[in-house]
Order: structure tokens, then C-alpha cells, then sequence
């Protein structure tokens, strides 16, 4: 697949990482000479120096035979111009623009998108997709990572293993002797900062981030074994009313009624905004790293912060001030993934990256054929799939003890007549129709696309 890729920042140069290593025809664009040469010293692709909305750059980068162009530039003009040359001079089949000023998005202007105005296909809000992750962290206290599959029915957690986990120090093969009731597949361990696919003689042990999947209706039993208990948040103090503070106040407010949520804003004027903005949640205009603004807000008294300034030091010396004077659980959004191996350490549970989850939303527009839905797995060790089994398929019709998967391929779940979801065992039979949740590990990915894509025409 020949893709153009608008943009070699952070989210450009991942999604030109994640395809490169895949063997697609990658093209990146930029005007900034030092990010071109970074990208074409580090990756496989073709780079360009040039604006990436002018036709004879996008000419230069072979626009006229790509399947695909995503643009994700600074800029959210250069991104929709980008698309609208893509279409009406290159007819290029498919076009994703992320747009991040929320005017363009507004209901009332829907129609700017249409096929007869600006034919983007997929347009791509970060901070958006950001406040909907944080939320659904919320949900589900005890888990760093949550991400939803098959409308729901089927989730892939992230836990952080203790020294009191009960699940610690048990071989993967012998969970469901001593746990009968944990229908779970583990599919991912990271270790000391390393993510390895584990085999049924490995072991979890404290200090692991572990990833399973689990149907929605054993989330409880699941979280419970990994010494998880906690009671859903119901107060919430939001440091920053940026875009992304002010959507998850206003997802708060429509979607979790039961939910009590401030925000702290440093600037006054943003800060009235917010507060005019919002219909029950308070706003306070301060500083974050303020003792006095933290005692205003009732600190000792909340049970998560989430810290979504557009600062990563702010944001990690604000979740570390609000645990120290009595917050429960911090979350903090962290763009820089340099910090990463620090925040657990010190004591913040969660951390948010809007690359990654991104990244997650684009890809899924670029995988073929028959696929619902994509999500990346920390800093791209692999990728959740979600898909649809044909009558056609190899998988289909033996058990599973007898189907030959690729190294680094696991089967998470099975969710058949829409309804039932079954956790994969050696004699779980695979039937025509299924939906099939489907975890790759990075370097697989590309056998998995050639193994399904004729057979299983999952892509």
C-alpha cells in the first residue's frame, strides 16, 4: 500500500514507523528541515522537504498513485488543504486529517465534510479521543490502560502487578487451575520497561504491567485477582481547562451525572470560559502547583486527579503534590515518553499519551478489509484487533489446538451472535460470522495481513 504521510512530528513519524517496518511505500512530508532528516535517517520511507497543501510537493511525493493520504500536520488548515488537493486533483482514495480546533467540528457545521464540500474521510481530534480514554479510565479504578472492543462486550485491561497480587509468581498455564472462574487471556507483559508476548510457562511478577482480555461481565472477578477492589471515582479534580479539561468535564457532565468534577485553570479568562461553558462542574482559576488552590478545591477529599495541562512537568509535579495532600489516584497526560519509566515510581497510576492513542484511531483506517476496530499496546509492542471470521476462513471450523497462528498472534476472544463472548481455549471451535479479538505483536503484523488476507480476509 503506497500512503502519504502530511506531517513528521510525533504522530507522523509512529505511523511511519508502525507502516514502514510492514513493507508499505511510506512518503513523509515536512517544511522543517531537521524533522526530514531525523525521518529519513531513521525509517524506511521516502522524505520530502515542502508544504505539504502545495499540489507540486504532493506531486513530488507521488500523490498521484497512493491509496492514502493522512495528514497530521501542525496545522489543521494545512491538513483539510492537504485532503481537498489529495481529492480533487489526485482522486486519492482515502483521506484522514487530524483537526484539533473544535469550530471546524461543531454539529452545526457538519456538512463542511460532506463529498460536495471538503471530502475528508476520517478526521481525527486528539484531544477529544483524550478525554474519552481518561474517562473510561474513571470507570474502571485499578486498570492503567482500558480499551473497549465489540461495542463494549469485550475489554482489554492493563494492570500493574504488587507484591499483593494474588496472581503473582503463578505459571500463565496453571491461572485456571487455581482460578476457574478467571476467563481472561493474557496477551502482553511489560517488564522493566520491555514488553514481551508471554508463553504458558511464564511467570507475572511485581512491578509487571500486564495486559488480558476479559468480557465486560467478568471485568470484576478479573480485576479482583489482580488485587484491584477499588470503588469507582465519584469526585474528580481536573488540573488544566484546555480543550481536552473541558471535554472530559463536559463528558462528565452528560454521561456520568453521578460524577463530581472541578477544574483548576491558570488563566482567568480561559477560566471563565470553561465556567460559563459548563452547567454543574466548578471552576477556580489558580495554579495547579498551588498548596492554597489545592486546599480551595477540598483536595483531602477527591478521589482521582487528572492532570491534563499542556505542560508534562506541570502535569507530573501537580499529580504528585494532589497524592501528597490526600488525593487518592493521579492521572496525568504526558506527551514526552521520556518520563515514562519515572511517574510509577513516584507514585502517579496512570499515564495518558495523545500520540499513542492517536496513532490507535488512524490505524484502524489503514488496516484492510474486514476490520472493526485497531488499538496499539504500549508504544506499539502490537496491536488489538478486532475482526470478522468468514465461513472461508482457516480458522474456522477445528479447535483451536489444531490452528497454526503465527509466533507473537494470540486469540483474546470470541464473540458470536453478537452477543456471546467466549474465552478461547485448545477446544473453543471458531464458526462463520464470529467476531474475533485478535492481539499481534508488532513484528507479526505483517505475516498476520498475508496469512488472513485471502483466507480469513480480515484486512
Amino acid at each position: 500500500m503506497k500512503v502519504i504521510i502530511c506531517g513528521a512530528g510525533q504522530v507522523g513519524f509512529n505511523i511511519a514507523r508502525y507502516l514502514a517496518v510492514e513493507n508499505n511505500d511510506i512518503t513523509v512530508i515536512d517544511q522543517r528541515p531537521d524533522l526530514i532528516r531525523k525521518i529519513a535517517d531513521s525509517l524506511d520511507v521516502k522524505a520530502v522537504l515542502g508544504y505539504a497543501s502545495h499540489p507540486n510537493v504532493l506531486e513530488q511525493a507521488g500523490i498521484a498513485d497512493a491509496d492514502m493520504i493522512i495528514a497530521v500536520t501542525a496545522y489543521d488548515e494545512v491538513n483539510m488543504v492537504a485532503c481537498q488537493v489529495a481529492h480533487s486533483l489526485f482522486s486519492v482514495p482515502t483521506k484522514i486529517a487530524r483537526v484539533r480546533n473544535q469550530s471546524y467540528l461543531q454539529p452545526i457545521w457538519a456538512n463542511l465534510f460532506s463529498r460536495e464540500n471538503m471530502p475528508i474521510d476520517v478526521i481525527i481530534s486528539p484531544e477529544i479521543e483524550v478525554a474519552r480514554a481518561v474517562t473510561r479510565r474513571l470507570r474502571v479504578p485499578g486498570a492503567i490502560d482500558i480499551i473497549p472492543l465489540a461495542e463494549g462486550k469485550v475489554q482489554v485491561l492493563g494492570v500493574r502487578c504488587t507484591e499483593a497480587t494474588p496472581v503473582v509468581h503463578t505459571p500463565l498455564r496453571q491461572l485456571t487451575q487455581l482460578f476457574p472462574d478467571l476467563q481472561i487471556v493474557i496477551v502482553g507483559i511489560v517488564r522493566d520497561g520491555r514488553a514481551m508476548v508471554p508463553s504458558p510457562d511464564d511467570q507475572m511478577l511485581p512491578g509487571d504491567e500486564v495486559y488480558f482480555v476479559v468480557s465486560r461481565d467478568h471485568m470484576g472477578r478479573a480485576l479482583s485477582a489482580f488485587g484491584h477492589e477499588e470503588k469507582e471515582t465519584r469526585r474528580v479534580l481536573i488540573f488544566g481547562g484546555g480543550n481536552i479539561g473541558l471535554f472530559l468535564a463536559q463528558q462528565l457532565e452528560t454521561e456520568h451525572p453521578e460524577i463530581s468534577a472541578k477544574v483548576i485553570e491558570i488563566d482567568k479568562e480561559r477560566a471563565e470560559f470553561v465556567a460559563k461553558t459548563l452547567n454543574r462542574t466548578i471552576v477556580l482559576n489558580g495554579d495547579v502547583l498551588d498548596p492554597e488552590i489545592l486546599d480551595e478545591a477540598a483536595i483531602g477529599t477527591v478521589e482521582t486527579v487528572v492532570a491534563v495541562t499542556e505542560d508534562d512537568e506541570v502535569n507530573i509535579l501537580a499529580s504528585l503534590l494532589a497524592k501528597r495532600s490526600g488525593a487518592q489516584r493521579a492521572i496525568a497526560l504526558l506527551n514526552k515518553t521520556t518520563y515514562n519509566a519515572l511517574v510509577s515510581p513516584l507514585g502517579i497510576d496512570v499515564v495518558v499519551n495523545p500520540r499513542a492513542i492517536t496513532v490507535s484511531n488512524i490505524l484502524q483506517h489503514v488496516r484492510r478489509g474486514r476490520i472493526h476496530a485497531v488499538h496499539s499496546l504500549h508504544e506499539g509492542f502490537g496491536e488489538m484487533i478486532e475482526a470478522d471470521a468468514l465461513e472461508t476462513s482457516s480458522i474456522v471450523g477445528k479447535p483451536l489446538r489444531d490452528v497454526k497462528l503465527p509466533n507473537g498472534v494470540m486469540l483474546g476472544a470470541v464473540v458470536r451472535g453478537g452477543k456471546e463472548v467466549i474465552s478461547p481455549r485448545g477446544n473453543t471451535v471458531v464458526q462463520g460470522g464470529d467476531r474475533v479479538i485478535l492481539f499481534a505483536a508488532k513484528e507479526a503484523v505483517k505475516r498476520v495481513e498475508k496469512m488472513f488476507s485471502v483466507r480469513l480476509e480480515y484486512f
